[in-house]
């Protein structure tokens, strides 16, 4: 291979059910489709993790195109059927994108916007977002020309109407790949990509670019990081990497893959970033990073080489009110942080909300007293600032900054000095003096 584009990621999960094995007197040939007819009667791990279903209280994505740049989408899988666009393939450089033989671009594409069936536990992050699949491999161990080809798609997707990117896939640094992402950038598209899977702290491109997003995996449910999830300070956001369950490229069946990698990571990451944009669609690719990263589960230091901002959390990401001038406006209509608590019972219901009512008002009396008033009287009574990104602010993005010291001042007050006789018998005296 020329440029290699390692495997596409998808040696982040080649370890899928069935297993597919390629003949050793048959290497030039691409592996045998990977068909599945297991069904999920269950709720994956992943849902439960990102709990997406409490945004689509607020939105589903709808009006929203993600690009699959990757091996293909099965158009005619149930999750899927009618939110796949024709696409593109440029492995064969004609064609479409919407079939596949390959499991990793459907598995890709299910976890953003696949719809959840009857009888079935899997859904997508934003099912009401559509598909558009650019193929750019049939063989993950056979790719060349990587940085070029992702390029080309990047532009495709650009000009095809995507306003999100999932780059499941590492590749070369090239001067075509960094023009096609500032190309994206501009015509504001948001790029998500993976890390990759070495296991190591280097930087991988797309995804170490500053108008990338990057991700890594995490284990469980427990936010592990995942050890094969390669690493570094340009790492924003994570999200599941193992035993990650998905569409199978024919048929209507789903397929498990078990060793997963940051290829699966990224569209959960991918999807909450159209969920972001479905909603608030007047946001630019920088508020839209900036949104997700300030509302993800975040590490105890706020930001770390493993896992960044931490685990995306798509119903914050949709609903958080960000406190940074010259950033958004607070989300429309939002919601706040679902709860099961139970009710009181009927009887006591009138008692319980006087009682509730006379302590809230004594809580706020309190709070106005003891922080309120010292710190307004402090400041001047001059409007303060919400809290911003925890933890190190981000180097990657030119986010909007505010700067105390331009802030507009009171003018000082032109007064006219006054005279001041001395009426000491001792002696007389006359000054002026200017009160400020």
């Amino acid at each position: 291979m020329s440029r290699r584009l390692p495997a596409l990621l998808l040696a982040a999960g080649i370890a899928l059910t069935p297993a597919v094995l390629v003949p050793a007197g048959a290497v030039s040939a691409a592996p045998a489709c990977q068909a599945s007819a297991a069904q999920v009667d269950y709720v994956p791990w992943q849902a439960k993790r990102v709990a997406t279903a409490d945004a689509w209280k607020i939105t589903r994505g709808a009006g929203v195109t993600v690009a699959v740049i990757d091996s293909g989408v099965n158009a005619r899988h149930p999750t899927l059927r009618g939110r796949v666009d024709r696409g593109t393939d440029l492995a064969r450089g004609e064609g479409a994108g919407d079939s596949a033989c390959l499991a990793h671009g459907s598995t890709v594409a299910g976890i953003i916007a696949g719809r959840q069936l009857d009888g079935s536990g899997f859904a997508g992050m934003a099912p009401e977002a559509r598909i558009l699949p650019i193929r750019i491999t049939e063989d993950a161990d056979h790719f060349s020309d990587g940085s070029q080809r992702v390029a080309a798609a990047i532009r495709y997707a650009v000009d095809h109407g995507a306003t999100v990117v999932n780059l499941s896939l590492t590749s070369d640094d090239s001067s075509a790949l960094r023009s096609a992402v500032r190309y994206a950038h501009r015509r504001g598209v948001v790029l998500v990509a993976a890390t990759g899977n070495d296991g190591r702290q280097a930087k991988t491109y797309p995804a170490a670019y500053p108008e990338v997003i990057a991700v890594t995996g995490t284990a469980d449910a427990s936010d592990t990081p995942d050890p094969q999830s390669n690493t570094g300070d340009y790492v924003d956001l994570a999200a599941p990497s193992l035993n990650i369950v998905g569409p199978g490229a024919t048929g209507d069946g789903f397929v498990l893959f078990a060793d997963g990698g940051t290829s699966f990571s990224t569209p959960f990451v991918a999807g909450a970033a159209a969920l972001v944009r479905a909603y608030r669609p007047d946001l630019s690719p920088d508020e839209v990073a900036r949104r997700l990263e300030a509302t993800a589960d975040h590490p105890a230091d706020g930001h770390d080489a493993r896992v960044g901002y931490g685990v995306v959390n798509p119903y914050r990401a949709v609903t958080a009110v960000l406190g940074r001038p010259g950033t958004s406006a607070p989300a429309r209509g939002a919601l706040p942080v679902p709860g099961h608590r139970a009710a009181p019972a009927n009887g006591s219901r009138a008692t319980y909300l006087w009682a509730s009512g006379g302590l809230l008002v004594a809580v706020l009396v309190l709070l106005v007293a003891v922080v309120v008033v010292p710190r307004g009287t402090r400041r001047g009574w001059r409007p303060g600032l919400l809290a911003a990104l925890p933890g190190p602010w981000p180097t990657r993005r030119r986010y909007p900054t505010f700067d105390p010291a331009s802030a507009p001042r009171d003018p000082p007050r032109a007064v006219a000095p006054a005279r001041v006789t001395s009426t000491d018998p001792s002696g007389s005296f006359t000054v002026d003096v200017t009160f400020r």
